[in-house]
């Protein structure tokens, strides 16, 4: 948890985090601390199941794990806090469980901002993991994973890997949940993000009944807080301040 410096605080209601697929909340570096003083939130991050810090996953992920995120994780994470109302913010698979779990929550979410976030299984997509497989095959690739997850590494990459590239998530699509979410929306999505295209946070915008806006951010790939930092922050800090 990271919190704005006393007498900084613009809301009570915390922004929560939910991180990508090779992600933890380590992996968000130092863009969570400088939400929380930009926006004037405190700002949650946490890993999943099987990531970071957390305990290992005895399970293989199921195909059903974004939505699940919504039915398990969330309510137990704001249960232990004590938060009911909350802001949501997801990047890549992390935006589309920020987006079900908005749609879950109802009236307790005030508004969603999903990061480069696919809504369904793109072959842009696919094909990214695909590479990224191969690259991830070469000895000695699977330390970067290991500074962050330990020996749970090889679980968080066939985690990532085998579900998405699963016959059986070839279907995969959040339309239904968008179209329940009613909270104002920010998506951001870069012009060059080699993981998903802007259809995505098109479609987020279309599906959605609360007021949306799309920020597609030139020269700029799958990481936008990273990639662009300063833009990020400001465009959440402009869209928090007008809810």
């Amino acid at each position: 948890m990271w919190s704005p410096p006393a007498g900084a605080l613009a809301g009570e209601v915390p922004i929560i985090l939910f991180h990508d697929s090779l992600g933890c909340a380590d992996l968000w570096r130092d863009f969570p601390g400088e939400l929380a003083l930009s926006a004037g939130r405190v700002v949650v991050a946490y890993d999943r199941l099987g990531f970071g810090r957390s305990d290992p996953n005895p399970d293989r992920l199921k195909l059903d794990f974004v939505s699940d995120e919504a039915r398990t994780a969330l309510p137990a994470l704001k249960s232990a806090l004590g938060i009911r109302q909350t802001i949501l913010m997801g990047h890549s698979v992390g935006g589309a469980m920020a987006a079900v779990c908005a749609a879950v929550e109802g009236a307790d979410c005030l508004a969603l901002i999903t990061e480069s976030a696919q809504t369904f299984a793109e072959d842009r997509t696919l094909s990214g993991i695909r590479a990224a497989k191969s690259a991830f095959s070469v000895p000695g690739q699977l330390d970067r994973l290991m500074r962050y997850h330990g020996d749970k590494a090889q679980w968080v990459l066939d985690a990532w890997t085998e579900s998405w590239l699963s016959p059986g998530f070839a279907d995969w699509r959040i339309d239904d949940d968008l179209s329940r979410v009613q909270c104002p929306v920010l998506a951001i999505h870069g012009d060059c993000d080699e993981y998903g295209s802007e259809i995505h946070p098109n479609q987020i915008v279309r599906l959605t009944h609360g007021p949306a806006r799309a920020l597609i951010l030139q020269g700029c790939g799958h990481v936008p807080h990273k990639e662009k930092p300063d833009i990020v922050l400001a465009a959440i800090k402009d869209f928090l301040a007008r809810q």
